[in-house]
């Protein structure tokens, strides 16, 4: 559009549980407003939102989708956002740009919890909330349950604006504002229907609601509230912006997005209604404090909030926080320190990137080829301040990642380090310790969308397995043995002997000390005394793994003036080593990690149950800070029983439940547990 100034701007993002319809509204009003000329559907993977090959393929939405209409004059860029919990990263990128939330619900299924956290984030984001009640076309679908459902969770802040009235052959829709009845037609168009007075009646306690949320937004309107006058219809308009960018009323309305119904009315309250992208004025720095926005400032700025990449390398996208980005600007990345030149400047609408000269401050648009630039990071053309960046859930679903052909981890690493570009809720690692490479994510739907595009994108097949556990092998008890390498076949020999004690030390490493007295081994010996043990450390004698803790003590041992030398010594140490510690009663151990659990107070019972079942310890539990209703449990739990415990605990808590789990030291493993791990271990070693 023509002369786009920032207060002609509206970031929206749509959120809510998977399967609302968050993706099926964002193409009704692409279609509503004329920007597309049919209607996509996901189920036949035509919708312009849901465009990867994968979400084609699976049904639903997998990655942060942007596009942009016009809407009266006001350009609305629709920020599509998966729904499932293994992609809340995705989420996260959208709010951190968005200046409104639009949480669709299921007008059947009613209140579900990627709704709450939908809530959530928008909350923790500071920005507004709306909720589009959606499918109201169901038979089974019921707005006034619906709606108690959601002001009882969310409170007196919701108010509706429009209700639906199912009739014997249609739904009618009641405009509280108005107290108008309206019909829709073939086309979604509504038009005026004479409203009968059984409508009015159901839908008057409706606009009491309506009318007190309004009143609440300034004196002048809580008096004609009290005073029983008629709010006018450009009042509660003004009231509503209001009191939607103060977050004091959160409107709800309410559709079938599949059919347009109530689309056009959410548009128009999203152009006259939703705030522009300086309504909070400032934004957020690195350290969380404020910094003024500068619309006409030449100070250009901008925050990258999501890495994508295609067959042509990365795309940056990104929200202009100030002043106008022009094409060929060259601003610096305040995290890498590259110049970054702003080539070609481009919006999007889906997959469709159509290039323009300028964005002005508010705007999302996308650039190619930042080599140096990354999910989070801030460019400007002048000053050195840093926008607050994005905090991403850590990734604890971690598989270990075999080649399904042989020579093709080079191929592995290189199409993984792409998705990591462009995924920052994924982990890889090369585990030097247990040799193997892993790859760790949100959850199983994620890890197994990982994998289909390492084969699409890239040509490699892979399979996961479960990881091995990095066990240390130790001993509680002590042991004096000797080792003696003695070996003469012709010419110079080789002779070394000594005589080691060993016990539990208290450093993590081997502790080395001499006690030889008389010279029975030359000093000169000892460090190949020690390194021959330090070799031997590498593998345990019960499971192979290494050994930790260990304090040898040298006290004795003998030498030949002409046969001993260093590599005498260091091979008289090994077959102490392999003699001494099966005597000295060996054990093995497992890392152990802090487990801290928030889930709602009335499902603490079943998460300290399954933890005592993961061999953990319950330390103790609280109520979670700023969070009212959630218990923050504490335990002990070996790391071993923790690689399922995503997708448990979020079956437990039905998505609610959150935690972090951080290894902090090694234990030693109990008996029985221990000889499974051993046996195990003989078994492919054979």
């Amino acid at each position: 559009m023509a002369n786009l100034t920032t207060k002609s701007i509206r970031n929206v993002a749509l959120l809510g549980h998977g399967g609302s319809g968050k993706t099926t509204l964002a193409e009704a009003m692409l279609y509503g407003s004329g920007t597309i000329d049919r209607f996509g559907r996901t189920p036949d993977g035509t919708t312009i939102c849901d465009y990867d090959t994968e979400e084609i393929r699976r049904g639903f939405s997998l990655s942060l989708a942007t596009a942009n209409l016009t809407w009266k004059d006001i350009k609305i860029n629709v920020l599509d956002t998966p729904g499932y919990l293994d992609f809340s990263g995705e989420v996260l990128e959208g709010v951190r740009v968005a200046d409104a939330a639009v949480i669709t619900i299921d007008g059947k299924a009613g209140l579900e919890v990627g709704a709450e956290l939908a809530w959530d984030y928008a909350v923790e984001a500071g920005i507004p909330r709306a909720f589009f009640v959606n499918k109201c076309d169901d038979p089974d679908a019921n707005f006034n349950r619906v709606f108690n459902e959601l002001h009882e969770k969310f409170g007196a802040a919701l108010c509706p604006v429009f209700v639906p009235i199912r009739t014997s052959n249609n739904i009618i829709m009641i405009d509280l504002i108005s107290m108008k009845a309206y019909r829709y037609n073939d086309n979604g168009k509504r038009e005026e229907f004479m409203m009968r007075d059984e409508w009015e009646n159901l839908a008057t306690s409706y606009k009491d609601i309506l009318n007190e949320a309004l009143a609440g937004t300034s004196e002048e309107l809580m008096e004609k509230y009290f005073a029983g006058e008629e709010i006018t219809r450009d009042e509660a308009i003004l009231a509503l912006h209001e009191g939607i960018i103060a977050g004091s009323i959160v409107p709800v309305y309410c559709g079938a997005a599949t059919k347009m119904w109530g689309v056009y009315a959410l548009m128009d309250a999203i152009a006259e209604s939703f705030p522009r992208p300086t309504a909070r004025k400032v934004e957020q720095d690195e350290e969380g404090n404020d910094v003024a926005i500068d619309v006409e400032g030449s100070d250009a700025s901008i925050f990258v909030y999501k890495t994508s990449v295609d067959q042509y390398g990365l795309m940056s996208f990104f929200k202009v926080m100030n002043g106008t980005l022009k094409r060929d600007m060259v601003l610096k990345n305040l995290t890498s320190g590259a110049q970054e030149k702003m080539g070609h400047i481009y919006v999007m609408r889906g997959k469709k990137a159509t290039e323009v000269e300028e964005l002005v401050c508010g705007d999302l648009g996308m650039i190619q080829k930042l080599t140096g630039t990354k999910t989070g990071d801030t460019l400007r053309l002048t000053g050195d301040t840093k926008y607050k960046g994005i905090k991403f859930p850590k990734p604890y679903m971690t598989r270990a990642i075999v080649p399904a052909a042989k020579g093709d981890e080079d191929k592995i690493s290189g199409g993984i380090a792409k998705l990591l570009d462009e995924d920052r809720t994924l982990v890889y690692e090369n585990n030097a310790e247990t040799k193997q490479m892993t790859i760790s994510g949100l959850g199983d739907i994620h890890l197994d969308v990982t994998v289909a595009r390492l084969k699409s994108r890239y040509g490699t097949g892979v399979v996961l397995t479960e990881p091995r556990i990095a066990y240390r092998e130790s001993i509680k008890g002590t042991a004096d043995v000797e080792g003696k390498h003695k070996k003469q076949s012709g010419g110079s020999g080789q002779y070394g002997h000594v005589k080691i004690r060993f016990s539990r030390g208290e450093d993590e490493g081997l502790t080395f000390t001499s006690s030889v007295v008389g010279g029975t081994v030359p000093k000169n010996f000892y460090p190949a005394v020690e390194k021959g043990l330090q070799e031997a450390m590498e593998r345990g004698v019960l499971a192979g793994y290494p050994v930790v803790n260990l304090c040898a003590d040298l006290y004795d041992g003998s030498y030949h003036p002409v046969d001993s030398n260093e590599i005498s010594f260091k091979l008289a140490a090994r077959l102490a080593y392999k003699e001494g510690l099966p005597k000295a009663k060996p054990i093995l151990l497992e890392p152990v990690g802090t487990l801290l659990v928030t889930v709602p107070d009335d499902m603490v019972g079943d998460v300290i149950g399954d933890v005592t079942k993961r061999r953990g310890r319950v330390l103790g539990m609280n109520p979670t800070e700023g969070k009212a209703g959630y218990t923050t449990l504490e335990a002990d739990v070996p790391k071993a029983e923790m690689s399922d415990y995503v997708i448990a605990l979020r079956a437990s808590s039905q998505g609610r439940g959150r935690f972090d789990f951080t290894v902090k030291s090694y234990e030693e493993v109990p008996a029985a547990v221990a000889q499974k791990i051993i046996a195990d271990h003989k078994v492919e070693e054979d």
